[in-house]
Order: structure tokens, then sequence, then C-alpha cells
């Protein structure tokens, strides 16, 4: 007799597979959501990193943050929450790992060229043994409670791919001072916060168009460009409305794309250059 336990893996895994539309299956009178794999990118941008040579690290991962190396709060915090069932880093060499003895049981991805091109290949190799939950190991802010609302919200999203965004009006009102990138839509501008929840195999169409992408990171208009000049022309007149863009991006992606709006200023910041390190360095102490 097959346990009422293995019974939802079973049912779960179908759901995935299949790409249904409802995130999650109704069983006992409760919403069972699906565990994922979290894969953290870890890789270098190149054969050397300013930030990271300046602090004396071959990789930003390993930057030390309020005395704690980054990648190390990243792993710590995936570790607590009870939705994340393995952990993955993608890095091009994982010796450089060794002394963190606080990482724990995770296993390790060969990195890419780009953190596009290594979850593309990631998830092509693994991606049909349930969603992938993707952040970076430079998000030295990312906190259990904002994994768990991220994974539990994106996974009640009808879509194949969800990406974690922050309004620019919250950010702004805690950090004024910090500089981000933000896409200028109708109702409000938005910006990443490095959370992806791969919620369907459909996913991968969507990463192929990231590694496309990547390049256009920095420069929004390029990226909104590649959506046709009418998108275009509304993206510059602010008339571009997010359900649209949505619209529009799962039509040319041929993958269905979602957003979950993030109530945490904080997920938008992850450490690019020094002034994020001594921003991220001041929220740690008003925390610990």
């Amino acid at each position: 007799m097959v346990s009422l336990q293995n019974r939802n893996c079973i049912l779960l895994q179908a759901v995935y597979n299949t790409g249904v539309t409802s995130a999650a299956v109704q069983q006992t009178g409760e919403s069972v959501l699906l565990p994922v794999t979290a894969l953290v990118l870890a890789g270098r941008r190149g054969p050397k990193d300013s930030l990271a040579h300046a602090a004396g690290q071959s990789h930003k991962a390993c930057i030390a943050v309020a005395g704690v190396p980054m990648i190390v709060r990243v792993l710590t915090g995936l570790q607590t929450v009870r939705l994340v069932r393995d952990i993955v880093v993608s890095i091009d060499d994982a010796s450089v790992l060794a002394d963190c003895a606080e990482v724990g049981d995770i296993t390790f991805h060969a990195s890419l060229s780009s953190p596009a091109a290594s979850v593309l290949d990631y998830f092509e190799a693994h991606g049909a043994q349930g969603p992938v939950l993707v952040t970076t190991a430079d998000h030295a802010l990312l906190s259990p409670v904002m994994v768990e609302h991220f994974c539990a919200a994106a996974q009640n999203v009808d879509a194949d791919i969800v990406i974690g965004v922050v309004s620019a009006s919250l950010f702004r009102a805690s950090y004024p001072e910090s500089r981000r990138t933000f896409l200028p839509l109708a109702d409000e501008s938005w910006g990443g916060t490095n959370l992806f929840l791969l919620r369907t195999p459909r996913a991968t169409r969507a990463v192929r168009f990231w590694v496309r992408a990547g390049q256009f990171r920095k420069r929004p208009w390029r990226l909104v460009s590649m959506f046709g000049l009418g998108n275009l022309l509304r993206f510059f007149f602010r008339r571009l409305d997010r359900p649209t863009a949505l619209v529009q991006a799962s039509r040319i992606l041929g993958a269905r794309v979602g957003l979950v709006e993030m109530p945490f200023a904080e997920a938008a910041i992850d450490v690019d250059t020094p002034d994020d390190l001594v921003t991220v360095e001041q929220i740690l102490a008003t925390r610990e």
C-alpha cells in the first residue's frame, strides 16, 4: 500500500512534470508545496573580480561581510528553510570553499562563462527532478524569511518561471542613498532580487533568453527593445504596464513568466560595489 506521504510526492512530481497550472495539490485539506533545489551562483565573471581582489580573495563569494563570508551567510540561511531540499553551489573552483566549515551538506556544479549559462547547464541536467530556486552568493542579506516568502508565493503563481521583485518606492523609502537599477513601468518601477524559481521544465526557454539578454543587464531599455518597437515606445513613455509586460514576455519566451512582489527592501541589495559592502555591513550591524 502506498503511504499518504509517498502518494503526495508522486502527485507533486506529476504536477511539476506536466506543468499543471495549479502550483499546489490539495491533500488532507492543506496546500502541499513542492520541495525545491536551491542553486547558488558563486562563479567569477571573468578572471579577476576587482571587489574580490581588493579583499584579497579569488572569488567575491568569499569576501567576509561582518566577519562571515557572504556565501556562508547565504548557505546557512538556506539550510534552515523547510522547502529547500538540496543545496547546490555553482562555482568554477570548489576548493575555494574548503575552509568554510560552516557550509555543511552541499554539492557543487561547475559554473560556465556567465550566471545564465550556468543556470541553463544545471537545469537542463537536473531540472526534471523538481523546481529549482536560483539565487546568488553575493546576496549577503538573504534571510530564511525572504526565501520562505518567495518560495511559497512563487509556487502559487501560474507561471513556468517566477521572478522576485521589489518596488522602487519601497526600496527608496528605506535606502534612499543606495543605487539600484529599476525598470520603469506604468504603475511603478521594479528592481530584481536575485531570486528566481524555475517551476516547470518549460522554464528552460526563459533561461535561454536570459543567456542572450545577459549583456543588457544594466541597460534595461536595450532589454525591452528585444520585445519590439511598440513595447519599447511604451516603455520610454511609461505606458508599459506590468500585466502587458508579462504577457509579452511570456509570448516571446514561449514560457509563462510571473512575478512575486517582495515586501523586503533588503531583498534588492546584493554586493556589487564597495558602497554595497558598506551598506550591507551597516544593515547587518542592526540585525546582529
